[in-house]
């Protein structure tokens, strides 16, 4: 079955082509490339290509031929610049191409082959008709050698009926001859009776030599009936031949075709399987945005949990924000409650949140700070500031477990820092890779 999408010349490139190439057509995708390889230059070939840049089109053709074809079916734009040289050597076909029209009396190869180069709109089709173009012409092609065999071997047997027929003749000729030369003998008999036994001894031997004779002939003709009964058992088989290669042109394919086919339906269905099992998010989406978390003003009094984090040396901070790519994971109350406890919920969050967006702006670094929401008696309202990620933990998840999540998130090899005096949470990143800083630490950068 072919896919396909409305909207343009290019409507083609989303055909997919369900069977193997036929092999005529193959050869011909691969000379089109052998003979627009050499107008490229190196840095336009496919890498896998560019150690074939220097041999002729036939000697690509030949030792090249398979990574050729696989470039071309893998790589659009190797394919593209090969359309261009083929429209260049070959105007009015692919012109006709273009138009939806191939020449009516143009190669059915030719065009299946241009038509895969370029991906018009109906190339498929094309490639399709000319694969079974050639499996008929190939029947045709069986059928005509099949008849000329059978036409051998008529004319086989005609001979050999007409030598059985004169070799026939010869004998009876040979055989009137001696019947005359008996009655010839007969006649000298009964007139030299004088010479009965010289005559009775030349009687029995031309006896002797008539039944060698006879016998001969009788050899030859059992001889000629006995191949008249093979030619016409090879005729019998030659017939059958024939009516199984006919039927087998009428169904288009045989068991082992059919065996093929399911193998490889097999074998795509498997593919676009592992496709989707692959299928990766898009890139624009950040690991810390993977975690399951509350996002500020959608919780409830219940989506908050515990504290976390370790200690470290104020100097070794800005060190670790100006590694490439860092994120700073921020144990918010863990933080809020070891520099500023005497003040409200509410002016923590802010105040913290206000330092945390000048060090991002400072830094550049990424940040997100987690909340503990179970002294929160309902939802929190407010627009996190520039350059901060601002979560709660779900009901049933703790700001530890939250925060370790977000380790986890990340990928090897990524500086994560996380801020925190607990040392369950410390000891728990570290084991994933992150490096645990004291909120003390944090608090004398920010201040």
């Amino acid at each position: 079955m072919v896919e396909t999408t409305g909207g343009g010349p290019q409507d083609g490139a989303a055909e997919v082509l369900d069977r193997p190439l036929p092999d005529g057509v193959r050869r011909k995708v691969v000379q089109i490339v052998a003979d627009g390889f050499g107008g490229l230059t190196v840095a336009e070939l496919p890498p896998q290509l560019r150690q074939y840049a220097r041999f002729t089109p036939n000697r690509r053709a030949k030792f090249a031929g398979n990574a050729m074809a696989a470039a071309l079916e893998t790589d659009p734009l190797f394919r593209q610049r090969i359309g261009e040289k083929l429209r260049e050597s070959q105007p009015e076909l692919t012109g006709a191409l273009d138009s939806g029209s191939p020449p009516p009396a143009a190669d059915p190869l030719d065009v299946a082959a241009a038509a895969y180069v370029l991906r018009p709109p109906g190339w498929v089709k094309l490639v399709t008709a000319a694969g079974e173009e050639a499996q008929r012409a190939d029947a045709e092609r069986a059928d005509e050698e099949t008849r000329a065999e059978l036409e051998r071997l008529r004319a086989e047997l005609d001979r050999a009926r007409e030598h059985t027929r004169s070799e026939t003749e010869r004998l009876r000729a040979e055989l009137d001859a001696a019947k005359k030369e008996t009655d010839s003998l007969h006649r000298k008999l009964r007139s030299a009776l004088a010479d009965v036994k010289r005559g009775e001894a030349a009687l029995r031997k031309l006896r002797g030599e008539m039944e060698a004779v006879r016998a001969e002939g009788q050899a030859q003709v059992s001889a000629a009936e006995s191949e008249t009964r093979r030619l016409k058992a090879r005729l019998g088989e030659t017939e059958a031949a024939l009516e199984a290669a006919r039927r087998a042109a009428r169904e288009g394919r045989s068991v082992e075709d059919m065996r093929v086919r399911l193998l490889l339906d097999t074998v795509l269905d498997a593919a676009q399987g592992l496709r989707r099992e692959l299928a990766l998010p898009p890139v624009s989406v950040r690991p810390a945005e993977t975690v399951d978390a509350v996002e500020p003003g959608r919780m409830t009094p219940k989506d908050i949990a515990a504290r976390a984090l370790s200690e470290d040396d104020p100097a070794v901070l800005d060190q670790l924000l100006a590694l490439p790519q860092a994120h700073l994971v921020v144990d918010g109350y863990n933080v809020t409650k070891t520099g500023y406890p005497q003040m409200p919920l509410e002016k923590q969050r802010l105040r913290l949140l206000g330092q945390l967006a000048q060090l991002a702006a400072q830094t550049g670094a990424e940040v997100t700070c987690v909340f503990d929401g179970a002294e929160l008696a309902a939802p929190v309202l407010l627009a996190p500031p520039r350059g901060v990620r601002v979560l709660f933990s779900k009901p049933g998840v703790t700001a530890d477990e939250l925060i370790r999540q977000l380790v986890r998130a990340e990928p090897p090899g990524r500086p994560v820092i996380v801020a925190s005096t607990d040392r369950e949470v410390a000891d728990g990143v570290a084991r994933a890779g992150a490096r645990p800083v004291a909120s003390a630490v944090l608090l004398k950068r920010l201040s």
